[in-house]
């Protein structure tokens, strides 16, 4: 049985012993830091399988945190706030999150967001290790993206919108396709922030090209094709 290895940077000791107390019960091993600076250290220094970052820390906030990890690591990061406002939680995926839960929370959903971060990375590993469209290339192995050869930095959201695309070439997938494999099945929100993140990467990867590599289907949905 594979044991995996969970990060937990969370200041409130009652929060923190008891996510210990029950990730260590699922099988999971913990390790657990109360500060920023040294959860940043912690995370750079070991392998982990994810990182549960709380975002009110002592030393370096969880946003500074997970944009500074995500620099130099593609480890997935769950983000646990109090935090509640949309532009808050957009902000954490604009560091570089790969996805959060809302204080309070039940640990069911919890765990089940862990687990979809684990089974992500797997199945990343098990297929191809490149994605590529033109001059565009995507390694599922570092969750890195490179246009003609030059490295583009994109989010985490980002990266799986674009992964998303490439993986269903040549075929129209609906704004609601994007927001469940994307943003997952329990999304509460307006279908509209699929045409922002598109904005976004169409800014990073069509460069100066007058002609966008994502297809907008007039009343669907986006696509990507083969030249």
């Amino acid at each position: 049985m594979v044991e995996y290895k969970v990060l937990l940077v969370e200041d409130d000791e009652d929060i923190a012993g008891f996510l210990q107390l029950e990730l260590e019960h699922e099988g999971y091993t913990v390790a657990v830091q109360k500060d920023g600076r040294a959860g940043l250290q912690d995370a750079l220094e070991q392998e982990w399988d994810v990182v549960l970052l709380d975002v009110m820390l002592p030393g370096l906030s969880g946003f500074e945190l997970c944009r500074r990890l995500r620099a130099e690591s593609q480890v997935p990061i769950l983000m646990i706030t109090a935090r509640v406002s949309i532009p808050d939680r957009i902000a954490g995926l604009d560091y570089g999150a790969d996805d959060y839960v809302v204080k309070p929370f039940a640990i069911e959903e919890l765990l089940a967001r862990i687990r979809r971060l684990i089974r992500r990375v797997s199945y990343s590993e098990v297929k191809d290790s490149v994605l590529t469209l033109g001059d565009i290339e995507l390694f599922l192995s570092t969750r890195e993206v490179y246009k003609a050869k030059q490295l583009i930095t994109l989010t985490g959201r980002e990266f799986e919108l674009l992964q998303f695309l490439l993986d269903n070439k040549n075929q129209v997938l609906s704004r609601e396709a994007i927001i469940r494999r994307v943003w997952g099945y329990d999304y509460v929100g307006d279908t509209n922030i699929v045409d922002v993140y598109i904005r976004y990467l169409r800014a990073k990867i069509d460069g100066d090209s007058s002609t966008s590599l994502i297809h907008t289907v007039r009343g669907v949905g986006y696509m990507v094709k083969d030249a």
